[in-house]
């Protein structure tokens, strides 16, 4: 992946050594956020990996938004936040075309908005804001919640598998872990308190997971570790407001907007923990709120989302 500013470390807390020889990058640096340059402000990105409802992921349409906005700023300037909306469908079996206005360069910010297209039409819009660093006596962050360290806890992939060797598991459910199973994401997960997918029981509507990467970043600008947050801020994560209501079938759901703010550098190959909650929903939205920790206990990111949720009537069955 080109860099898309400049120098500036990730730095930050512990995590995973530097590659021994032969280990493959992330793809999400090599494929995924590696936008084509067609003009001085035009990009080209392709995808990587596409849901089952064959729309486009919202983490990759953020970040390589991302990407584009952040090769339109000096080497110095970093990313502080973030602001977009979802206005189409994204279309799988087409590129997206990446268009970057220069909206305003200051002497300590500047603002660059971009436009996803397709089809002609555009598919979403994003705001990017970027500062020069500036030092403040004037500093503050919640707390870290206290769990399990990642080493303490299972993979997504390891207890999709540990469900799947359960025999009452109903053959519908079956065929759709095992689709899970087979989906190429390019990110680690350790669900800290995973749901139990037999039941229909309401949650609290809060969730937590230690996410990272897969593959190997490293030290580099710090541009590139906020491109890939962005990706990786969108899965799973408006799935938190479904948790109170899991005696519903999901009829439609996708994402109105997305938000980010980013406070301190962070390594997005590194293990932080997710912390997602949903303070709201009704008029068939939901909105959710999350923060990425380092795990130093450091706030690296807050996140904030709103999509469109619309369920059937009648209650699920049961699963098993």
């Amino acid at each position: 992946m080109e860099a898309p500013g400049g120098t500036g470390g990730a730095g930050a807390g512990s995590g995973r050594p530097p590659p021994p020889p032969g280990d493959l990058r992330s793809v999400l640096i090599t494929s995924v956020l590696n936008l084509e340059r067609l003009e001085v402000d035009l990009f080209r990105g392709r995808h990587h990996w596409v849901p089952a409802t064959q729309r486009l992921f919202g983490g990759q349409i953020v970040g390589q938004a991302l990407v584009a906005a952040a090769r339109a700023v000096s080497r110095d300037e970093q990313v502080h936040s973030l602001h977009c909306y979802f206005v189409r469908a994204g279309d799988p079996k087409v590129p997206v075309l990446y268009e970057v206005e220069r909206t305003r360069t200051g002497k300590s910010f500047s603002v660059r908005s971009v436009k996803a297209i397709q089809h002609g039409k555009p598919i979403f819009t994003c705001q990017a804001s970027f500062q020069l660093s500036q030092g403040s006596p004037v500093q503050h962050q919640f707390t870290m919640p206290t769990v399990p360290l990642p080493e303490e806890l299972l993979t997504q992939e390891e207890l999709i598998q540990k469900f799947l060797q359960n025999p009452n598991l109903a053959e519908r459910y079956r065929r759709h872990l095992n689709k899970i199973q087979a989906e190429d994401v390019p990110i680690d997960i350790k669900p800290v308190n995973p749901p139990d997918i037999f039941s229909s029981e309401p949650q609290e509507p809060k969730q937590l997971f230690w996410v990272r990467a897969r593959g190997y970043i490293g030290e580099t600008d710090m541009k590139v570790h906020c491109c890939v947050a962005a990706y990786i801020s969108d899965y799973a994560f408006l799935g938190t407001a479904l948790l109170p209501h899991r005696q519903y079938h999901i009829k439609f759901m996708v994402s109105l907007d997305h938000s980010m703010w980013f406070h301190a550098p962070f390594r997005a190959d590194h293990w932080m923990l997710y912390e997602c909650e949903s303070p709201w929903a009704g008029g068939c939205r939901g909105l959710v709120q999350g923060r990425l920790w380092r795990r130093d206990g450091v706030l690296a990111v807050t996140c904030a989302q709103e999509g469109v949720i619309r369920v059937e009537q009648r209650p699920n069955q049961s699963k098993l």
